[in-house]
């Protein structure tokens, strides 16, 4: 389905990133994962899945990547503006320097890593844009303001996007998967519970509760809904915001 194309995909080194960039290899696609973390990249590098260290919150780092990318394997026509950081903190506890990584990371690189890919697409009049968002792009998530406010953003930008580009051949759309079974959730069971008072136990239940039917889902529910953007049919599927989450939001 994908044979020929390039497709990028940040944060593609582990969880949903990693979960998507393996779909659309087995699709046929050359896929490039980017990320901060080297060894992560290489360790999840295999047939058509490439490394490339990459910052998505530096300008410079997306600007010379993207290109280098280009340059081994083509112009990108799949951008799935994945990477992103998860993170909860009161109003009264968000400082600026927080709330700017959360702004930086999330919505500043989702911008930058589309800006860079849309020329490839132009040129070849045909793209997939894809931002890996949130619920929290769709409702509030209690206790995490700055998270939600940039993962609305992203809704946003795509949403403006869809229509700069109309009829173009390039569609933008967001997935907005509840929580998913990845070492974020891992990583985030300890702070909810300190920050909570509450067992890890008890603290996972509050994230799975949060689901509309009680579980988990796995990184490969996400990976499947970008696959289906990406494929014949899904044409007129352009500026939408799509929950993962189990039930309606």
């Amino acid at each position: 389905m994908l044979e020929g194309r390039h497709a990028l995909v940040t944060g593609g080194g582990t969880g949903i990133g990693l979960a998507i960039a393996q779909a659309l290899a087995g699709a046929g696609a050359e896929v490039t994962i980017a990320g901060r973390r080297t060894e992560v990249l290489e360790s999840a590098a295999g047939r058509g899945i490439h490394p490339l260290r990459m910052d998505v919150a530096e300008e410079a780092s997306v600007v010379a990547g993207i290109a280098a990318a280009v340059a081994a394997r083509g112009p990108v026509t799949v951008c799935v503006a994945n990477a992103g950081i998860a993170e909860g903190r009161s109003l009264q506890k968000t400082d600026l320097a927080f709330w700017r990584r959360m702004m930086a990371v999330n919505l500043d690189g989702a911008f930058l890593t589309i800006r860079e890919c849309l020329a490839g697409m132009r040129a070849e009049g045909w793209g997939r844009v894809i931002a890996v968002a949130s619920i929290a792009g769709l409702r509030g998530l209690r206790g995490a303001p700055a998270y939600t406010a940039s993962k609305h953003a992203m809704v946003g930008l795509v949403r403006g996007l869809s229509e700069d580009f109309l009829g173009s051949g390039i569609t933008f759309n967001a997935l907005c998967p509840g929580y998913v079974d990845t070492e974020i959730v891992t990583r985030n069971t300890g702070a909810i519970a300190a920050r909570a008072g509450v067992s890890e136990a008890e603290a996972l239940a509050l994230m799975v509760s949060e689901n509309r039917h009680r579980r988990l889902i796995a990184p490969g529910e996400v990976a499947a809904a970008a696959l289906w953007l990406c494929a014949p049919g899904s044409e007129s599927v352009n500026g939408q915001a799509i929950a993962i989450a189990g039930g309606q939001v």
